[in-house]
């Protein structure tokens, strides 16, 4: 135990749980004193009824002693139920101290693109918390009680003593043995599991493309490779295990007919009392117990180490999260962008190079440029996602990667390429997952022209989405998303290709959408491509390979770029991608 707390101890925040883990667990260790002493009491009684009680038939005698062991019994139990009790609580309270820090790590980690397996760092908590709070950190509080079951056993006679200390010893070697055998194939095992999750939560993901393009076998045997991996090494570690752990009961099975054996030979050469022999061999099992159990247990143990290894990993490359600052008042919109430039943290070229631009509130700007010129990584940037590698962009003047979302994000609203949205009503997630009031719900959702949508489901606004929404399509998600980034009347609204899933009508909504939130003081930035919501914008920003290669007043830009495109009112050229003059005039 003392090397877990160890390894923990040395990164932050694990530093301060360890520290304040340990005085609990000094306490459970004074308990333990009293409990191991306490498990004297059947030893020290049947010594006693057989070489007081029995020799003298003394009844009085017998109702003492009995008296006696009653309650050192009791006492025992009640130490017991109060130990296994304040294991369970430090188990919570431990969990309690990190769940937080690592469920907003995960968050965090996700948005630098650094996720792997996206709970994996919860679950390792979760053993952490059953290694504290269960019976697996029982052997580390009474093992050091050993040396007194195995000096009593010595004073009942040396010969006893060394028969049982030597089976100490061989079951130490085997405990020893169990660990240098086990740890690396359940830490390949633990590799290989995590592998095997990952992949089965990215096949869940993308289900509608494996199935669509027949991938199911393929990803399958990806994933059933790494799981037969995960089995085969668990498989020879639990063989391992269990082959020491049937050889550790031979072993204590072995040693205590032994000691039963030897002790009524002592007892006919008259050098030891029956009640002596009997006592003998209740201490040596109970000496023997703490080394037993922790071979029985050496997997938990070893599970416990790797998920406190995993979780200190993690908290060592932990993305700087702003500190704590005073709430700003409600900004008017104003958006600055000092030279951005921005770098993925696994290297690579820069996916922005020195971005600047100034936006007045209450204006519309559209971004544009080809796939993978880095628009919905500036998008995540004006939305403080993601801190900038170099620069800054600012909102009336603050820093956004400074600012703590808790308060920044009620006066952003985004909506994401990639829609999500959380299992629950409609009502919440235009709330944000709030206790939005109703009039607020509404509004948000009738600017977003969603309203008459949502009041044809079949609860409404208390309609249950499922999970992701999937009860709704891919058009009333995106426009319900668009309501959650309205919600609350925010300072600046950034949308990203807010019209993939629209029809005409939800296209002509949200260009009307521009005009008005524009009227109400709001600042919008729109990420697309499509010239019927280029058109709308006060002023126009492309981006090609991370650059800004022109910028300006709408109808300037368009000329410079692609005339024919927006002055061509055909159907066919209507919906042609902005994107693609850029491609060519670039």
């Amino acid at each position: 135990m003392e090397n877990v707390l160890r390894a923990g101890c040395a990164d932050q925040p694990l530093q301060k749980a360890c520290q304040d883990i340990k005085a609990p667990l000094l306490v459970v260790a004074f308990f333990s004193a009293f409990i191991n002493l306490l498990m004297l009491t059947a030893p020290l009684y049947m010594l006693q009824v057989f070489d007081r009680v029995l020799t003298s038939q003394s009844v009085d005698t017998l109702i003492v002693l009995s008296l006696m062991a009653l309650v050192a019994l009791l006492a025992f139990a009640a130490l017991e139920a109060i130990r296994s009790f304040s294991l369970s609580r430090i188990g919570e309270w431990f969990e309690k101290q990190l769940s937080d820090t690592l469920f907003g790590l995960n968050i965090r980690l996700a948005l630098h693109g650094a996720g792997g397996s996206s709970a994996q760092s919860l679950r390792d908590l979760g053993s952490l918390r059953s290694f504290f709070g269960g019976h697996a950190l029982v052997p580390v509080f009474d093992a050091p009680w050993v040396p007194l079951f195995l000096g009593v056993i010595f004073l009942l006679h040396p010969a006893l003593g060394f028969l049982a200390t030597g089976a100490a010893c061989v079951l130490l070697v085997l405990a020893v043995s169990n660990e240098l055998l086990t740890r690396k194939p359940l830490r390949e095992a633990a590799s290989a599991q995590l592998q095997a999750q990952m992949d089965a939560e990215a096949a869940v993901r993308n289900a509608d493309v494996i199935e669509a393009m027949g991938m199911l076998k393929t990803v399958a045997r990806r994933w059933a490779e790494n799981q037969e991996v995960a089995d085969n090494k668990q498989a020879l570690a639990a063989i391992r295990n269990d082959t020491i752990g049937a050889c550790s009961k031979l072993i204590r099975m072995l040693v205590q007919t032994g000691m039963l054996g030897l002790g009524a030979w002592l007892v006919i050469q008259q050098q030891l009392s029956p009640g002596g022999m009997v006592a003998g061999t209740i201490l040596l099992g109970r000496a023997l117990a703490p080394i037993d159990q922790a071979i029985s247990s050496w997997k938990s143990l070893v599970n416990a180490r790797e998920a406190y290894r995993r979780i200190a990993s993690l908290l060592e490359d932990e993305p700087v999260v702003p500190a704590e600052t005073m709430p700003l008042p409600r900004p008017q919109g104003k958006v600055t962008c000092e030279g951005v430039s921005y770098r993925h943290a696994n290297g690579g070229d820069a996916t922005l190079k020195n971005v600047s631009f100034e936006l007045p509130a209450a204006h519309v700007l559209g971004i544009v440029g080809p796939s993978a010129a880095g628009k919905s990584t500036l998008g995540r940037l004006l939305v403080g996602n993601l801190a900038p590698s170099v620069g800054a962009v600012r909102l009336d003047g603050h820093d956004v990667s400074t600012w703590l979302s808790a308060d920044r994000g009620q006066y952003i609203g985004y909506l994401p390429q990639d829609i999500e949205l959380f299992a629950g009503t409609v009502r919440e997630n235009i709330a944000r997952l709030g206790n939005g009031a109703a009039d607020d719900v509404i509004a948000a959702a009738e600017l977003a022209d969603v309203h008459e949508m949502i009041l044809r489901l079949p609860q409404g606004y208390e309609t249950q989405i499922g999970e992701h929404g999937s009860v709704l399509s891919a058009g009333q998600r995106q426009r319900i998303g668009l309501a959650r980034a309205l919600y609350g009347d925010p300072s600046l609204v950034v949308l990203d290709e807010p019209n993939s899933n629209l029809d005409h009508a939800g296209l002509s909504s949200l260009i009307h959408l521009f005009k008005v939130l524009k009227a109400r003081g709001t600042t919008v930035i729109v990420i697309a491509h499509q010239p019927q919501v280029i058109r709308h914008v006060d002023a126009l920003l492309v981006i090609n390979e991370g650059q800004v290669q022109m910028s300006g007043p709408t109808e300037q830009v368009l000329q410079r770029i692609s005339g024919p495109v927006v002055t061509d009112t055909s159907e066919q050229q209507a919906t042609r991608p902005f994107v693609s003059s850029v491609n060519t005039q670039g």
